[in-house]
């Protein structure tokens, strides 16, 4: 498991600097040693380079600014992008009918076609009277309820009684609201204002006919989506199936319940990962913990029926970091191994079959949740056929430090017209991002009170705990 940190505030103080060192320290572990050579060969030679002519003030800035600890880490942005493209390369599942009540939150794999007319009957769009002909009318006993068959036909002077949503019966020229007329002597109607033609009837196809499309394929179902399948005769919608997530939890020092003791820890990401993802659209059909044992570990990636698999820690170096070795007996090909962001560095993304990809999270939390935002998210996002979110900006209340070559996701409050950079943001703490509204992509090298960031919102924020419809 990745050494972990113990402090930061939203300035990234030490705390931040040790966690970048141990990650740091890692990647270089990690890397082939002609590349540290290499590396080593460079800075030497920059050196003696800078000992022949450059100033002190390039020299200073050598000192400063050192090559990337990690440099072949994929770019923050470029590794969002690799995950949604990697998810639309691979094997589909085949798209599923489902019940309307099961569709919330998925796309449409097929076209939402009018089964009839909409609405199929004139019907009365107002409680009132139905009348035929000019008045003042005569009110025929009795009354016209919606759900019921056709009434009898009216005639000239006519008036009869009807409800909303009942169908309006032959001869009838308008529906008269019922606050706009008053009755007489000898049941007589009179209306109190002008009366035209079809006013207050939805005429039968007013919102549609028969065979035009409502909704085209890739529409996301939203409750409203929902209540327009209903009303045009549907009971199931064919969808793109909701993308299926494992989760599996390793590491020998975790606790499931009860207080730290004797070395071992609570896990936080168990009870984290499994609703974070559903809020993500996925389907988890299980959290295994598997502890810090190879032979486990390949045995459930190679067993697995998920179209995601995502593991937590074991990503680094050390050890009992499997994941890397066990990518590679299996034959896994590795797309994003490394990414240029705090925290969060060591995570990556691999192929192990067509039809299946892995995610693998570093083991601090926070860390963690910067990789699933990094590479699950629009993973997902893609295999559930979800369109990328439109992104937006906001001024931040306060600077934010960054380090030199990597972008930073900083938890933010929104309040008002700005973004709030929170406390407790080292990679070790879940803190800040418990009480937060987004994360923030700050650039490398920090951002300035008043600069535009990017935000990622959280699932739950949009959307409401369960799924996401972004």
């Amino acid at each position: 498991m990745t050494p972990s940190g113990t402090h930061a505030g939203p300035h990234a103080g030490r705390g931040d600097a040790d966690d970048l060192d141990v990650e740091e320290a890692l990647a270089l572990v990690r890397a082939p040693k002609s590349d540290r050579t290499d590396r080593a060969d460079r800075s030497d030679g920059a050196e003696r380079a800078g000992g022949a002519g450059r100033s002190d003030r390039a020299d200073q800035t050598a000192r400063t600014a050192p090559a990337h600890p990690h440099p072949h880490a994929t770019p923050w942005p470029e590794a969002r992008e690799l995950a949604a493209r990697a998810a639309r390369r691979a094997t589909r599942r085949p798209n599923a009918s489902v019940a309307l009540a099961d569709a919330l939150g998925l796309v449409l794999a097929a076209p939402l076609d009018a089964l009839s007319d909409l609405p199929s009957f004139d019907t009365s769009a107002m409680d009132g009277w139905a009348v035929a002909g000019p008045g003042p009318w005569r009110v025929r006993d009795g009354g016209v309820l919606a759900g019921h068959a056709l009434p009898e036909p009216l005639t000239d002077g006519e008036a009869v009684r009807i409800a909303t949503g009942a169908r309006v019966p032959t001869g009838v020229t308008a529906v008269l609201r019922s606050e706009h007329g008053r009755t007489g002597p000898q049941d007589r109607l009179h209306a109190m204002g002008e009366t035209s033609h079809g006013q207050d009837i939805r005429p039968r196809g007013q919102e549609c006919r028969r065979g035009d499309q409502l909704l085209p394929t890739g529409t996301l179902v939203t409750p409203a989506v929902l209540g327009l399948a209903a009303a045009a005769g549907y009971d199931t919608l064919t969808v793109v199936p909701r993308p299926r997530a494992e989760v599996l939890v390793l590491g020998d020092e975790l606790l499931t319940e009860g207080l730290p003791h004797d070395g071992l820890i609570r896990d936080a990401l168990g009870p984290m990962l499994a609703p974070w993802l559903r809020a993500l659209g996925a389907e988890v059909i299980a959290v295994r913990r598997v502890g810090d044992d190879a032979k486990a570990l390949r045995r459930a990636i190679t067993t697995s029926r998920a179209d995601l698999i995502v593991t937590t820690g074991g990503t680094a170096a050390g050890p009992v970091d499997h994941v890397h070795p066990t990518l590679e007996r299996i034959g896994a090909e590795l797309l994003v191994d490394g990414v240029a962001v705090r925290p969060g560095h060591p995570m990556l993304l691999a192929r192990t079959k067509a039809d299946q990809h892995l995610v693998g999270l570093p083991g601090n939390p926070l860390a963690a949740v910067s990789g699933l935002l990094t590479l699950a998210e629009p993973l997902l996002r893609a295999l559930a056929a979800h369109p990328a979110p439109e992104p937006y900006r906001m001024p931040l209340r306060e600077a934010v430090q960054g380090p030199a070559h990597d972008t930073r996701l900083v938890p933010v409050v929104l309040r008002g017209e700005r973004a709030v950079p929170l406390h407790y943001s080292g990679p070790a703490m879940l803190r800040g991002i418990a009480t937060a509204d987004a994360l923030a992509v700050v650039p490398p090298g920090g951002a300035a009170q008043g600069a535009e960031m990017e935000l990622l919102d959280l699932p739950w924020d949009t959307a409401g705990i369960g799924v996401c419809f972004t």
